[in-house]
């Protein structure tokens, strides 16, 4: 087990076969042993500093039914809303005063998010903070919907592909919904020239070990500039509410894993794994990650845009918990880094 672990360090990939049996049976040595090494080659490239992003969730109203997600359309429970260009632009103030260089509007697939909506608030955001950069997470889209927003002067794109795994994604989502076009979706968002994020939940049912194999080939071939990976938490009020959340030690090996074949990757301590467990930011971070994306979502609206259950959105996970969470940060030898935190490429790919 040690060798194929030091092969992964050394190489950055293994075989299928390879990767299903370190996962299958990474004892904790070699998890150990992953983790260090994520750790070293993330502080090799990145040093001490964890970038920060700002993220406003600007609507709980979408138009899909995923099995797994709080705001499928077909939630009567779920607290619907959609905030204005001005209050969008008010949260985008409070972060830039705050001192954060990125902006990540999310939200549901809101058929009202229209592009010319969209574009004349990617531009006012653009035109007033010039130093900043604009992060969209919106969804399946044309692509002429992303070049639009792209000339408008967004420049990352987080889209998951959610699981490479075709029989997978079809029991995770409704049929209106194609694996083949999320995969085309990704492809246009780096054809474009975003800097695009992957990612997938880790534990959600029908999941496998081919299918985290799958996962992990999927993107060692399009090599996204952006990677999320985090637990899967269930909402009551889905299909899959009754279903247990994902493995924490499962999180973190993929994690670790994650961040050796693509070293260069932006990689968040997501949410999910803060709301998990209240270390989860840390054991992230001692994984190789190197994001945290505190909230700025007004704080009336936080617990509307429930994906999950009890989602971390208060405290360090939020701006006005910078200090806090500079504290807990502190704590294992890592500081905040207030810059843009931009993709840039450090090691080949040989």
């Amino acid at each position: 087990m040690r060798e194929l672990a030091q092969r992964l360090v050394s190489e950055r990939q293994l075989g299928a076969d390879e990767f299903r049996v370190l996962i299958d049976s990474c004892d904790s040595p070699t998890l150990d042993y992953l983790r260090e090494e994520s750790v070293r080659i993330a502080r090799q490239r990145f040093e001490l500093g964890i970038f920060v992003r700002g993220l406003i969730e600007i609507s709980s109203f979408c138009r899909n039914d995923c099995r797994y997600c709080g705001l499928r359309c077909s939630n009567r429970s779920a607290e619907r809303y959609r905030l204005s260009h001005d209050e969008i632009m008010a949260c985008c103030e409070e972060g830039y005063r705050a001192g954060l260089r990125t902006f990540v509007l999310q939200g549901g697939e809101d058929l009202r998010l229209t592009d010319e909506w969209l574009e004349e608030l990617v531009l006012d955001i653009r035109k007033r903070y010039q130093d900043a950069a604009i992060t969209l997470s919106l969804g399946e889209r044309s692509r002429a919907s992303y070049e639009r927003l792209f000339e408008a002067g967004a420049s990352r794109y987080l889209l998951r592909h959610e699981a490479a795994d075709r029989a997978l994604y079809e029991l995770l989502h409704p049929t209106t919904m194609s694996h083949s076009n999320r995969i085309a979706c990704i492809e246009n968002l780096k054809d474009i020239g975003y800097q695009t994020g992957m990612g997938m939940m880790i534990g959600v049912k029908g999941q496998t070990t081919e299918s985290l194999v799958d996962d992990l080939l999927l993107m060692e071939r399009i090599q996204p500039q952006m990677i999320g990976i985090g637990p899967f938490i269930p909402h009551p009020d889905t299909p899959l509410g009754g279903e247990l959340a994902g493995d924490l030690r499962l999180t973190l090996l993929m994690l670790s894993i994650v961040r050796l074949m693509h070293p260069d990757a932006l990689i968040p301590a997501t949410t999910a794994l803060a709301t998990l467990s209240r270390e989860g930011r840390k054991l992230g971070i001692l994984s190789g990650a190197n994001v945290v994306m505190p909230n700025l979502t007004p704080s009336a609206f936080r617990a509307k845009y429930a994906i999950y259950k009890d989602k971390a959105s208060f405290g360090s996970e939020a701006v006005e918990g910078l200090q806090e969470l500079e504290r807990e940060l502190n704590e294992i030898g890592y500081h905040i880094d207030y810059s843009r935190g931009d993709f840039q490429k450090y090691y080949d790919n040989e």
